[in-house]
């Protein structure tokens, strides 16, 4: 883990991050997958031999067949919506656009189930607020549920800890386009840096902020083992793209930020 300047600014996912939303979204997952061929996507998954990984590869091969996830994708709860969007379309952007439509339209069956995606993340915002670090909710999640779980969420008592917020209808390209973290950078008036930290659970929300030239803390809060980590990060020409830093609580992060502090105020 590479040593970070005191960040001024952290960028937060939502899903997988900060709350849980996971039963609604593999249902909108499997809903938009059932409407695959209606959708010209059935001809439109990722070919036999273009997959990052075996697993990915077995993925796409079972959506083929079935078109839906395999349980043990939902069971697992490792892969979020835009990573699964990548497995299936890959370099597709036009398929992705048209699966992520088609997904927004089934959320809207299911969603309105939101929890913290674990305890202690009102008070984590609260001490990063004091120490005048500003926050802001970077997502893939469109505006309409985003502002919806962002209110219910705790009655409402995490909306003034976030100084901007951008959706997946705010910007052309979703991640892993840096699209998104430069709207957020500019709507907070930043420039690009290690200053500012982007802390995700997926592949997409890293590549999303190495190439927009941000840190990318990676939060694995669903404990993959090294192996996984390696895996999913394998360093390659094709995908080359690391975390910067991999966290698995909301202490361990709170603890990086103190660190990164500690060396900027002891001169290191």
């Amino acid at each position: 883990m590479k040593d970070l300047p005191a960040p001024r600014i952290i960028l937060f996912d939502w899903h997988g991050t900060l709350v849980d939303t996971s039963v609604a979204m593999y249902r909108a997952m499997d809903d938009m997958l059932r409407e695959m061929d209606r959708l010209g996507l059935g001809d439109r998954l990722t070919a036999r031999g273009k997959s990052k990984t075996d697993d990915d590869r077995k993925l796409v091969a079972y959506v083929r067949a079935h078109r839906r996830l395999h349980p043990k994708v939902v069971a697992d709860r490792k892969a979020s919506r835009t990573d699964l969007l990548e497995v299936l379309f890959g370099e597709d952007q036009d398929a992705k656009d048209i699966a992520n439509a088609a997904y927004n339209e089934c959320y809207r069956n299911h969603y309105g189930d939101v929890r913290p995606f674990r305890p202690g993340v009102r008070g984590l915002l609260s001490k990063l607020n004091e120490l005048g670090i500003r926050l802001g909710i970077l997502t893939n999640r469109s505006r309409e549920f985003l502002e919806k779980e962002l209110e219910a969420i705790e009655g409402g008592s995490w909306h003034p800890y976030f100084e901007c917020t951008v959706s997946g209808t705010d910007t052309r390209h979703l991640k892993p386009s840096p699209a998104p973290v430069q709207k957020a950078l500019q709507d907070l008036g930043e420039g690009p840096g290690e200053h500012v930290w982007y802390v995700g659970d997926s592949v997409s929300d890293t590549v999303s902020a190495k190439t927009a030239g941000i840190a990318s803390i990676f939060f694995n809060g669903v404990r993959g083992d090294s192996d996984w980590i390696a895996t999913i990060f394998p360093g390659t020409a094709l995908h080359p793209y690391r975390p910067d830093g991999i966290v698995e609580t909301y202490q361990d992060l709170s603890r990086l930020v103190m660190l990164a502090i500690g060396h900027v105020e002891s001169g290191a």
